[in-house]
Protein backbone atom coordinates (compact mmCIF):
# COMPACT_ATOMS: atom_id res chain seq x y z
CA UNK A 1 0.00 0.00 0.00
CA UNK A 2 1.37 3.16 -1.13
CA UNK A 3 1.88 6.74 0.64
CA UNK A 4 -1.42 7.74 -0.65
CA UNK A 5 -3.40 5.00 -0.33
CA UNK A 6 -2.07 5.27 3.61
CA UNK A 7 -3.75 8.47 3.54
CA UNK A 8 -6.85 7.84 2.38
CA UNK A 9 -7.89 4.53 4.75
CA UNK A 10 -5.84 7.15 7.57
CA UNK A 11 -8.84 9.45 7.19
CA UNK A 12 -11.55 7.23 6.00
CA UNK A 13 -10.86 5.53 9.53
CA UNK A 14 -11.69 8.92 11.55
CA UNK A 15 -14.35 10.02 9.39
CA UNK A 16 -16.96 8.04 12.02
CA UNK A 17 -15.70 9.73 14.81
CA UNK A 18 -15.35 13.04 13.41
CA UNK A 19 -19.35 12.54 12.35
CA UNK A 20 -20.15 11.63 15.60
CA UNK A 21 -18.48 14.42 17.52
CA UNK A 22 -20.45 16.62 14.94
CA UNK A 23 -23.47 15.14 15.93
CA UNK A 24 -23.09 14.92 19.60
CA UNK A 25 -22.17 18.59 19.19
CA UNK A 26 -25.45 19.80 17.25
CA UNK A 27 -27.62 17.59 19.95
CA UNK A 28 -26.61 19.11 22.49
CA UNK A 29 -26.42 22.51 21.11
CA UNK A 30 -30.57 21.45 20.02
CA UNK A 31 -31.71 19.30 22.76
CA UNK A 32 -30.51 21.67 25.92
CA UNK A 33 -34.18 22.39 27.29
CA UNK A 34 -34.82 18.48 27.29
CA UNK A 35 -31.30 17.49 28.62
CA UNK A 36 -31.27 18.93 32.09
CA UNK A 37 -33.39 16.36 34.02
CA UNK A 38 -31.44 13.46 32.26
CA UNK A 39 -28.11 15.03 33.15
CA UNK A 40 -29.22 15.81 37.14
CA UNK A 41 -31.11 12.01 37.28
CA UNK A 42 -27.57 10.84 35.70
CA UNK A 43 -25.84 12.72 38.22
CA UNK A 44 -27.47 11.41 41.35
CA UNK A 45 -27.64 7.95 39.89
CA UNK A 46 -23.63 7.94 39.58
CA UNK A 47 -23.17 9.51 43.03
CA UNK A 48 -25.93 6.74 44.43
CA UNK A 49 -24.34 3.41 42.69
CA UNK A 50 -21.49 2.81 45.08
CA UNK A 51 -23.62 3.18 47.67
CA UNK A 52 -26.03 0.91 45.84
CA UNK A 53 -22.73 -1.86 45.94
CA UNK A 54 -22.13 -1.39 49.54
CA UNK A 55 -25.52 -2.31 50.22
CA UNK A 56 -25.20 -5.55 48.07
CA UNK A 57 -22.11 -6.85 49.13
CA UNK A 58 -24.27 -6.50 52.74
CA UNK A 59 -26.83 -9.25 50.99
CA UNK A 60 -29.59 -6.62 50.39
CA UNK A 61 -30.93 -7.07 46.74
CA UNK A 62 -30.41 -4.45 43.84
CA UNK A 63 -34.16 -3.09 44.37
CA UNK A 64 -34.43 -2.63 47.89
CA UNK A 65 -30.86 -0.86 47.36
CA UNK A 66 -31.42 1.45 45.39
CA UNK A 67 -35.14 2.01 47.26
CA UNK A 68 -32.85 2.55 50.13
CA UNK A 69 -30.28 5.10 48.47
CA UNK A 70 -33.07 6.76 46.46
CA UNK A 71 -35.32 7.88 49.62
CA UNK A 72 -31.60 8.62 51.45
CA UNK A 73 -30.79 10.92 48.58
CA UNK A 74 -34.64 12.24 48.35
CA UNK A 75 -34.57 12.97 52.04
CA UNK A 76 -31.54 15.34 52.06
CA UNK A 77 -32.97 16.94 48.96
CA UNK A 78 -35.91 17.52 51.11
CA UNK A 79 -34.17 18.91 54.15
CA UNK A 80 -32.05 21.03 51.97
CA UNK A 81 -35.04 22.79 50.12
CA UNK A 82 -36.72 23.30 53.93
CA UNK A 83 -34.01 24.36 55.91
CA UNK A 84 -31.11 26.01 53.77
CA UNK A 85 -33.62 27.65 51.25
CA UNK A 86 -35.83 29.49 53.24
CA UNK A 87 -32.23 30.51 55.11
CA UNK A 88 -30.73 31.95 52.16
CA UNK A 89 -34.00 33.79 51.18
CA UNK A 90 -34.21 35.71 54.46
CA UNK A 91 -30.64 36.94 54.09
CA UNK A 92 -31.17 38.00 50.88
CA UNK A 93 -33.76 40.21 52.17
CA UNK A 94 -31.81 41.19 54.83
CA UNK A 95 -28.55 42.14 52.84
CA UNK A 96 -30.86 43.83 50.22
CA UNK A 97 -32.37 46.03 53.03
CA UNK A 98 -29.10 47.06 54.29
CA UNK A 99 -27.06 47.40 51.25
CA UNK A 100 -27.97 51.28 50.77
CA UNK A 101 -26.30 51.49 54.25
CA UNK A 102 -23.20 49.62 53.03
CA UNK A 103 -23.21 52.18 50.00
CA UNK A 104 -23.23 54.97 52.25
CA UNK A 105 -20.48 53.81 54.52
CA UNK A 106 -18.42 52.97 51.82
CA UNK A 107 -18.49 55.76 50.58
CA UNK A 108 -18.03 57.77 53.85
CA UNK A 109 -14.85 55.13 54.55
CA UNK A 110 -13.21 53.66 51.78
CA UNK A 111 -13.93 56.60 49.27
CA UNK A 112 -11.80 59.07 50.95
CA UNK A 113 -9.30 56.57 52.08
CA UNK A 114 -9.19 55.91 48.24
CA UNK A 115 -8.73 59.42 47.33
CA UNK A 116 -5.54 59.73 49.46
CA UNK A 117 -4.28 57.10 48.46
CA UNK A 118 -4.88 56.98 44.77
CA UNK A 119 -4.64 61.02 44.37
CA UNK A 120 -7.61 61.29 42.22
CA UNK A 121 -11.24 61.83 42.89
CA UNK A 122 -13.74 58.82 43.36
CA UNK A 123 -16.54 61.13 44.79
CA UNK A 124 -17.26 61.77 40.86
CA UNK A 125 -19.06 58.49 41.19
CA UNK A 126 -22.61 59.40 41.49
CA UNK A 127 -23.21 56.73 45.03
CA UNK A 128 -26.50 58.23 45.49
CA UNK A 129 -27.65 56.95 41.98
CA UNK A 130 -26.09 53.60 42.84
CA UNK A 131 -27.45 53.45 45.69
CA UNK A 132 -31.27 53.97 44.67
CA UNK A 133 -30.12 51.60 41.91
CA UNK A 134 -29.17 49.19 44.30
CA UNK A 135 -32.55 49.92 46.93
CA UNK A 136 -34.98 49.51 43.98
CA UNK A 137 -33.68 46.06 42.50
CA UNK A 138 -34.19 43.68 45.11
CA UNK A 139 -37.74 44.94 44.84
CA UNK A 140 -37.77 44.72 41.36
CA UNK A 141 -36.10 41.80 41.33
CA UNK A 142 -39.00 40.20 43.23
CA UNK A 143 -42.12 41.82 41.09
CA UNK A 144 -40.42 40.34 37.98
CA UNK A 145 -39.83 36.68 39.68
CA UNK A 146 -43.45 36.87 40.75
CA UNK A 147 -44.95 38.50 37.75
CA UNK A 148 -43.13 34.82 35.90
CA UNK A 149 -44.34 32.51 37.96
CA UNK A 150 -48.25 34.21 37.04
CA UNK A 151 -47.37 34.03 33.81
CA UNK A 152 -46.06 30.72 33.95
CA UNK A 153 -49.60 29.41 36.41
CA UNK A 154 -51.61 30.76 32.96
CA UNK A 155 -49.82 29.06 30.30
CA UNK A 156 -50.89 25.57 30.52
CA UNK A 157 -48.06 24.43 28.10
CA UNK A 158 -45.26 26.59 30.03
CA UNK A 159 -46.48 25.12 33.75
CA UNK A 160 -46.43 21.09 32.18
CA UNK A 161 -43.02 21.76 30.77
CA UNK A 162 -41.79 22.98 34.52
CA UNK A 163 -43.54 20.12 36.04
CA UNK A 164 -42.42 17.63 33.86
CA UNK A 165 -38.88 18.41 34.53
CA UNK A 166 -39.37 18.67 37.91
CA UNK A 167 -40.71 14.62 38.23
CA UNK A 168 -38.16 13.62 35.76
CA UNK A 169 -34.96 13.90 37.45
CA UNK A 170 -36.64 11.24 40.77
CA UNK A 171 -37.86 8.82 37.95
CA UNK A 172 -34.55 8.76 35.62
CA UNK A 173 -32.93 8.81 38.95
CA UNK A 174 -34.12 5.70 40.05
CA UNK A 175 -34.45 3.85 36.77
CA UNK A 176 -30.84 4.50 35.81
CA UNK A 177 -29.66 4.11 39.54
CA UNK A 178 -31.66 0.65 39.02
CA UNK A 179 -29.63 -0.53 35.81
CA UNK A 180 -26.61 1.21 36.44
CA UNK A 181 -24.50 -1.75 36.35
CA UNK A 182 -26.96 -3.45 33.53
CA UNK A 183 -25.66 0.02 31.23
CA UNK A 184 -22.26 -0.41 32.01
CA UNK A 185 -22.25 -4.25 31.23
CA UNK A 186 -24.19 -3.97 28.10
CA UNK A 187 -21.95 -0.83 26.70
CA UNK A 188 -18.58 -3.03 27.85
CA UNK A 189 -20.24 -5.78 25.97
CA UNK A 190 -20.13 -3.60 22.40
CA UNK A 191 -16.61 -2.79 22.84
CA UNK A 192 -14.30 -4.16 19.82
CA UNK A 193 -12.85 -7.08 21.19
CA UNK A 194 -9.28 -5.67 20.36
CA UNK A 195 -9.84 -2.53 21.64
CA UNK A 196 -11.74 -3.80 25.04
CA UNK A 197 -9.09 -3.67 27.66
CA UNK A 198 -7.48 -0.32 26.95
CA UNK A 199 -11.34 1.07 27.15
CA UNK A 200 -11.70 -0.75 30.28
CA UNK A 201 -8.65 0.34 31.90
CA UNK A 202 -8.89 3.90 30.44
CA UNK A 203 -12.79 4.26 31.77
CA UNK A 204 -11.95 2.73 34.99
CA UNK A 205 -9.07 5.56 35.30
CA UNK A 206 -11.13 8.59 34.17
CA UNK A 207 -13.68 6.95 36.88
CA UNK A 208 -10.92 6.94 39.90
CA UNK A 209 -11.02 10.91 39.03
CA UNK A 210 -14.29 11.78 38.84
CA UNK A 211 -14.40 9.87 42.27
CA UNK A 212 -11.67 11.55 43.86
CA UNK A 213 -12.46 14.60 42.21
CA UNK A 214 -15.87 15.29 41.82
CA UNK A 215 -17.18 13.08 44.78
CA UNK A 216 -14.47 14.20 47.21
CA UNK A 217 -14.91 17.41 46.05
CA UNK A 218 -18.55 18.03 47.09
CA UNK A 219 -17.84 17.00 50.18
CA UNK A 220 -15.02 19.51 50.61
CA UNK A 221 -16.93 22.28 49.67
CA UNK A 222 -19.99 21.38 51.86
CA UNK A 223 -17.73 21.18 55.06
CA UNK A 224 -16.35 24.04 54.17
CA UNK A 225 -19.24 25.86 53.25
CA UNK A 226 -20.37 24.63 57.23
CA UNK A 227 -17.13 25.70 58.95
CA UNK A 228 -17.01 28.99 57.15
CA UNK A 229 -20.62 29.81 58.07
CA UNK A 230 -20.71 28.69 61.62
CA UNK A 231 -17.26 30.46 62.09
CA UNK A 232 -18.47 33.61 60.89
CA UNK A 233 -21.54 33.38 62.66
CA UNK A 234 -19.37 32.64 66.19
CA UNK A 235 -17.76 36.46 64.69
CA UNK A 236 -20.84 38.10 64.51
CA UNK A 237 -20.82 38.93 61.23
CA UNK A 238 -24.32 39.39 59.37
CA UNK A 239 -24.05 37.37 56.11
CA UNK A 240 -22.54 33.79 57.61
CA UNK A 241 -24.39 31.81 55.59
CA UNK A 242 -24.49 33.62 52.25
CA UNK A 243 -20.66 34.08 52.23
CA UNK A 244 -19.61 30.62 53.99
CA UNK A 245 -21.50 29.35 50.61
CA UNK A 246 -19.72 31.50 48.63
CA UNK A 247 -16.36 30.62 49.97
CA UNK A 248 -17.52 26.87 49.90
CA UNK A 249 -18.57 26.68 46.79
CA UNK A 250 -15.60 28.34 45.00
CA UNK A 251 -13.36 26.15 46.85
CA UNK A 252 -12.73 23.23 44.15
CA UNK A 253 -9.81 25.85 43.24
CA UNK A 254 -7.10 25.60 46.20
CA UNK A 255 -6.76 28.68 48.46
CA UNK A 256 -9.21 30.85 46.00
CA UNK A 257 -12.13 29.55 48.36
CA UNK A 258 -10.45 31.02 51.06
CA UNK A 259 -9.06 34.30 49.44
CA UNK A 260 -12.87 35.29 48.12
CA UNK A 261 -14.32 34.58 51.49
CA UNK A 262 -11.50 36.60 53.41
CA UNK A 263 -11.74 39.61 50.89
CA UNK A 264 -15.75 39.63 51.05
CA UNK A 265 -16.05 38.51 54.70
CA UNK A 266 -13.26 41.53 55.28
CA UNK A 267 -15.11 43.94 53.69
CA UNK A 268 -18.78 43.38 54.79
CA UNK A 269 -16.91 43.26 58.60
CA UNK A 270 -15.11 46.18 58.51
CA UNK A 271 -18.40 48.25 56.95
CA UNK A 272 -20.24 46.72 60.02
CA UNK A 273 -17.92 47.47 62.70
CA UNK A 274 -14.71 48.89 61.26
CA UNK A 275 -12.91 47.58 64.19
CA UNK A 276 -9.06 45.77 63.30
CA UNK A 277 -10.02 42.88 65.85
CA UNK A 278 -12.93 41.82 64.21
CA UNK A 279 -11.18 41.81 60.85
CA UNK A 280 -8.40 39.50 62.42
CA UNK A 281 -11.12 37.25 64.15
CA UNK A 282 -12.42 36.81 60.36
CA UNK A 283 -8.88 35.88 59.12
CA UNK A 284 -8.98 33.33 61.60
CA UNK A 285 -11.80 31.49 60.54
CA UNK A 286 -10.79 30.96 57.01
CA UNK A 287 -7.36 29.88 58.39
CA UNK A 288 -8.84 27.20 60.89
CA UNK A 289 -10.63 26.43 57.65
CA UNK A 290 -7.96 26.22 55.52
CA UNK A 291 -5.89 23.94 58.31
CA UNK A 292 -9.48 21.47 58.31
CA UNK A 293 -9.07 21.22 54.79
CA UNK A 294 -5.67 20.38 54.04
CA UNK A 295 -5.00 18.07 56.95
CA UNK A 296 -8.05 16.86 57.28
CA UNK A 297 -11.03 16.94 55.04
CA UNK A 298 -8.82 16.49 51.60
CA UNK A 299 -6.72 13.66 52.61
CA UNK A 300 -9.70 11.98 53.61
CA UNK A 301 -12.23 12.64 51.25
CA UNK A 302 -10.26 13.45 47.71
CA UNK A 303 -6.64 11.88 48.51
CA UNK A 304 -3.69 12.60 46.05
CA UNK A 305 -5.19 10.94 43.07
CA UNK A 306 -7.07 14.27 41.54
CA UNK A 307 -5.28 14.35 38.34
CA UNK A 308 -6.98 17.60 37.48
CA UNK A 309 -4.58 21.19 37.28
CA UNK A 310 -6.90 24.40 39.22
CA UNK A 311 -6.03 25.93 35.91
CA UNK A 312 -7.27 23.02 33.63
CA UNK A 313 -10.39 22.52 35.90
CA UNK A 314 -11.34 26.82 35.82
CA UNK A 315 -10.63 26.41 32.17
CA UNK A 316 -13.21 23.67 31.49
CA UNK A 317 -16.01 24.74 33.17
CA UNK A 318 -15.64 28.45 31.32
CA UNK A 319 -15.29 26.97 28.27
CA UNK A 320 -18.35 24.48 28.74
CA UNK A 321 -20.36 27.40 29.62
CA UNK A 322 -19.01 29.51 26.69
CA UNK A 323 -20.22 26.70 24.21
CA UNK A 324 -22.94 24.71 25.54
CA UNK A 325 -24.68 27.55 28.06
CA UNK A 326 -25.38 25.97 31.99
CA UNK A 327 -25.21 22.43 30.36
CA UNK A 328 -22.05 22.50 29.81
CA UNK A 329 -21.16 23.25 33.31
CA UNK A 330 -22.54 20.97 33.97
CA UNK A 331 -20.46 18.46 31.62
CA UNK A 332 -17.24 20.16 32.22
CA UNK A 333 -16.09 18.20 34.69
CA UNK A 334 -16.73 14.92 33.64
CA UNK A 335 -15.33 15.59 30.03
CA UNK A 336 -12.37 17.55 31.49
CA UNK A 337 -11.62 14.29 33.65
CA UNK A 338 -11.58 11.93 30.96
CA UNK A 339 -9.43 14.46 29.02
CA UNK A 340 -7.01 14.03 31.00
CA UNK A 341 -6.85 10.88 31.30
CA UNK A 342 -6.79 10.36 27.47
CA UNK A 343 -3.99 12.88 27.74
CA UNK A 344 -2.14 10.64 30.14
CA UNK A 345 -2.41 7.80 28.02
CA UNK A 346 -1.83 9.31 24.73
CA UNK A 347 1.53 11.14 26.05
CA UNK A 348 2.61 7.68 27.90
CA UNK A 349 2.01 5.94 24.11
CA UNK A 350 3.96 8.66 22.66
CA UNK A 351 7.33 8.90 25.28
CA UNK A 352 6.69 4.85 24.62
CA UNK A 353 6.93 4.88 20.71
CA UNK A 354 10.12 5.03 18.34
CA UNK A 355 9.12 8.56 17.01
CA UNK A 356 10.11 10.11 20.40
CA UNK A 357 13.10 8.00 20.93
CA UNK A 358 14.01 8.30 17.33
CA UNK A 359 17.83 10.17 16.58
CA UNK A 360 18.32 11.55 13.18
CA UNK A 361 21.81 10.16 12.94
CA UNK A 362 22.25 11.67 9.37
CA UNK A 363 23.08 14.65 11.45
CA UNK A 364 26.48 15.26 12.52
CA UNK A 365 27.42 15.75 15.65
CA UNK A 366 29.16 19.06 16.97
CA UNK A 367 32.74 19.13 17.13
Amino acid sequence: MNTEQNKVFWWAAYVPHIAVAILAYWLLQHLQPILLPFLIGGAWAYLGDPLVDRLELRGLNRTLSVSLVFLSLSLIGLLAAIIVVPMLITQFEILAERLPRMVSETQAKVVPQLNSLLGSDLQQIDLPTLKAWISNYWQQSRESAMALLWSASRSGGSLLALAANLLLVPVVTFYLLRDWDLIVARIRSLLPRQHEATVVQLSQQADEVLGSFILGQMWVMFGLSVVYSFGLWMVGLDFPMLIGLLAGLVSFVPYLGAVVGIVVAGAAMWLQTGQLLDLALVGGVFAVGQMLESMLLTPWLVGDKIGLHPVAVIFAVLAGGQVFGFIGILLALPVAAVVAVLMRYWLDQYLRSAWYGHVDESAEAPE
